[in-house]
């Protein structure tokens, strides 16, 4: 077979190569499944063009009831190079796979006290959708060591219906998918179910369609300003990278480096991040109700949201001269699965650059921004998901996460004798609620500003007292602080201290003799709201704090750990920090917490529309001078002026 190179994406031919391998060596039989298949990272330093051995990792089950296991696969050797048989009892579940999401209301649909209990609403059961919803962990002792799914219903009237519009309240079941049984149904109450529909494509919604709107047209006649040589491989404005895609973690960036003037004048190509991802995604809800306080889902952990993501149609979800990447992934029974246009890749304006119009010089000074756009939309569930990484013409990255979709609906119950509202969701529609929750995302950064080590330096904004030097009050300053191991490096934001964390290179300086670094900004949401000593905290501990450094090891790759599916917890950072590894002058990884804390607006009903949630890492020192210098600018023709711009 070829051999691609280091950061090629996987292709189809490596993942039936892993296939073929572990069932020659007698691990793959007709009742195994694969719950997870993705290429490894090269050893660090690996350059980009290198041929290496490319190994993938194997997450496989049995449905006839073999024991689990965790593989090591290089197809380019042809060899199996480890195997580890799991037990999850203790190491967590697999996780959930796309046949089980079926299989919930499969199994409902023929139990008899399930049937009952829609029997007892007056509802038909043919017309009854449970979402497949998973477990978390409560301590069951039932449930160690079983696949287990949880199930909430929803009524929907005909074909294309809405059904989150009409929640079946009151009823909650525990369904092991691995035996096809339901364990435990929970009927707590019959609550009233909601009328009113959510058809958000329906005339009785949406009214006359607007004619309003003239159209954009977004052209390049010359085509990108970027290339992409090798699949994946791209080169845009003094920046390069290397585009992955995992079905775990979704995009993945490798390689992230600058182009820069070097001091003898040439050109240096200097590396910020080895890596940059979302290594992890958790939605934990707020409501106390006995129905639903078991609800967070770990939407890449549990869910793999690469393996749901969209294929992308021009003029819908990108605009304009678009690149687009198709992921190779693997099915649950071990065959490649091409995402077909699952990467979209283009350029826009992002307005102003720089201007200055000077009062002694005369010179009028203008220049545009544009940025790259890397992206890739995924659905779970009733939320939609869009990760965007962005690269700007002076060094900065910035990262942007989408929610939109249709939000997680409920019934509404009554007001408090006191008459106030039920305080844990909104009410959306005539008694139809959404519980209150979050949208909380783990980044994973590799940094390598210009090859070297790291430190990671906290930056607080200081107000100094009046006195004999600051008479006037007026005075500001900063403090820092180095973070200099593990233990000092859990951190939350601060922003009326304006907090930000900069990491730098003490080996490698700018002109001024100041070490080279990057500035992480945080956009200061609250993070994790559950309490410290709630199941959710305990498993999704990333959450609790906006940022983590950790030394870089190859075997820690998830901030939740490998397994999150029913996992008790602990896995993951607190386990990694608890060896206070040295953080000044090492490789060093750093895992930033951010996110969305939703209380549902009645305009977020029938369908969402984005909100957004992010971070930014700006240059901070790691240039001799503004990188810009060498924009050129606006060309006559876009200004619609006779003279165009100065």
């Amino acid at each position: 077979m070829s051999h691609p190179t280091a950061y090629s994406l996987p292709t189809a031919e490596e993942i039936e190569a892993v296939k073929t391998l572990l069932t020659e060596a007698g691990h793959l039989r007709e009742s195994s499944r694969i719950a997870y298949l993705g290429l490894l990272d090269p050893p660090r330093g690996t350059a980009g063009d290198a041929v290496a051995d490319r190994r993938f990792r194997v997450f496989a089950l049995d449905v006839a009831g073999e024991a689990p296991f965790d593989a090591t696969v290089n197809p380019g050797t042809r060899a199996v190079e480890s195997v580890v048989v799991l037990d999850t009892a203790e190491t967590g579940e697999l996780p959930v796979m796309e046949e089980e999401f079926a299989a919930v209301e499969e199994v409902l649909a023929e139990d008899d006290e399930w049937k009952a209990a829609i029997a007892k609403r007056g509802l038909d059961l043919e017309k009854v959708r449970v979402a497949p919803l998973s477990a978390g962990f409560y301590d069951y002792p039932e449930e160690r060591g079983t696949r287990m799914l949880r199930g909430l219903a929803f009524y929907q009237e005909h074909e294309t219906d809405s059904a989150w519009a009409h929640p079946i309240d009151g009823l909650v079941a525990y369904v092991d998918v691995a035996a096809r049984k339901a364990t435990r149904i929970l009927d707590f109450d019959v609550v009233p179910v909601p009328a009113e529909h959510g058809n958000y494509t329906d005339p009785s919604l949406t009214g006359e369609l607007r004619t309003t709107q003239k159209p954009i047209s977004i052209t390049q006649p010359e085509g990108p300003s970027f290339d992409v040589t090798g699949g994946n491989h791209v080169e845009w404005e003094h920046w390069s990278l290397d585009i992955g895609f995992d079905m775990r973690e979704g995009l993945v960036l490798h390689n992230i480096a600058f182009d820069d003037k070097a001091p003898d004048g040439g050109t240096r190509r200097r590396k910020i991040l080895n890596r940059a991802s979302i290594a992890e995604m958790v939605v934990p809800y707020g409501d106390p109700s006995p129905v639903r306080n078991w609800q967070n889902y770990f939407d890449t952990g549990e869910y793999m949201i690469g393996s749901c993501a969209n294929s992308l149609e021009l003029g819908c979800d990108c605009l304009g001269e678009i690149t687009y990447f198709s992921p190779v992934i693997s099915d649950n029974f071990g065959n490649a699965r091409t995402i077909h246009n699952g990467i979209c890749m283009h350029e826009e304006d992002a307005s102003i650059l720089a201007k200055h119009s000077d009062l002694w010089s005369g010179i009028d000074y203008t220049r545009r921004n544009r940025r790259l756009v890397i992206s890739f939309f995924t659905t779970v569930g009733n939320y939609d998901y869009g990760f965007y990484w962005y690269l700007y013409l002076d060094g900065t990255i910035e990262f942007e996460a989408k929610a939109t979709g249709i939000v997680f609906t409920s019934a509404q119950p009554e007001a408090g004798a006191d008459g106030e509202p039920y305080p844990y969701s909104s009410e959306m529609a005539p008694g139809l609620g959404a519980p209150f929750h979050q949208h909380l995302f783990g980044a994973r950064l590799d940094f390598a500003l210009d090859d070297g080590p790291s430190r990671v330096v906290e930056e607080e904004a200081v107000r100094v007292p009046m006195g004999e030097n600051n008479p006037r009050g007026n005075a500001f300053t900063r403090k820092h602080t180095v973070l200099a191991r593990e233990s000092e490096a859990i951190r939350q934001t601060k922003m009326e201290a304006g907090r930000t964390w900069i990491v730098q290179n003490p080996g490698s300086t700018n002109r001024l003799g100041s070490p080279v670094g990057y500035k992480l900004m945080p956009e200061g949401h609250p993070t994790l709201l559950a309490d410290p000593e709630s199941s959710v905290a305990k498993r999704a501990s990333f959450t609790q704090n906006a940022l983590w450094v950790t030394q870089y090891a190859e075997e820690e790759r998830y901030p939740t750990g490998d397994f999150v599916n029913q996992h008790s917890g602990g896995a993951g950072l607190p386990s990694w920090i608890a060896a206070d590894r040295s953080l000044d002058g090492k490789d060093l990884v750093l895992w930033h917490t951010f996110g969305l804390t939703h209380y549902p607006r009645v305009e977020d009903w029938p369908i969402m529309p984005v909100d957004t949630a992010g971070f930014t890492l700006r240059p901070d020192g790691f240039f001799d001078r503004s990188p810009v210098l060498d924009v050129p600018a606006p060309t006559p023709g876009a200004c619609h002026t006779e003279t165009g711009c100065h």
